[in-house]
């Protein structure tokens, strides 16, 4: 299957209300929403009634979504979804744009993304994810 496919299919999963649970690996999901991107991480849910809004998807590393298998598993993916949607707004907190391109990258190095990962994904992105535009995570780059 390839990337486009793999990606056509994710979003037909959320949108049919599937909720899966990304794998403990390093992985995740970008989700692009109308406004805005979600990163959703290890371990946390996606899809259900969380993401029928989503328009996109772009996963990170390599995506490996589960089903859950139990009522607890359930719960955990959910306290692991805010989880991550706590981290996010707490870099999107930052004062300047600069800040916050600049702890978004460092986040995704800290979550031991290799860099060549990290380098391919793009600037859009990271930017809709802490609320900057595009060039402000470009400057950042170029800057580190």
């Amino acid at each position: 299957m390839n990337f486009s496919t793999c990606k056509s299919k994710i979003l037909e999963q959320l949108h049919d209300q599937q909720l899966l649970i990304v794998s403990q690996r390093r992985n995740g999901l970008i989700l692009y929403k109308s406004y805005h991107a979600e990163f959703v991480g290890p371990g946390a849910a996606v899809g259900g009634q969380l993401d029928l809004d989503c328009q996109q998807v772009l996963p990170v590393g390599e995506l490996c979504l589960l089903s859950p298998q139990s009522p607890e598993e359930r719960l955990r993916a959910y306290a692991l979804r805010l989880q991550w949607t706590r981290l996010i707004r707490e870099i999107t907190s930052r004062h300047t744009p600069l800040q916050r391109a600049q702890k978004i990258l460092e986040q995704f190095e800290g979550f031991n993304f290799k860099p060549q990962i990290i380098n391919q994904l793009p600037d859009e992105a990271f930017a809709l994810l802490v609320g900057v535009l595009p060039h402000t995570i470009r400057e950042v780059r170029r800057v580190c």
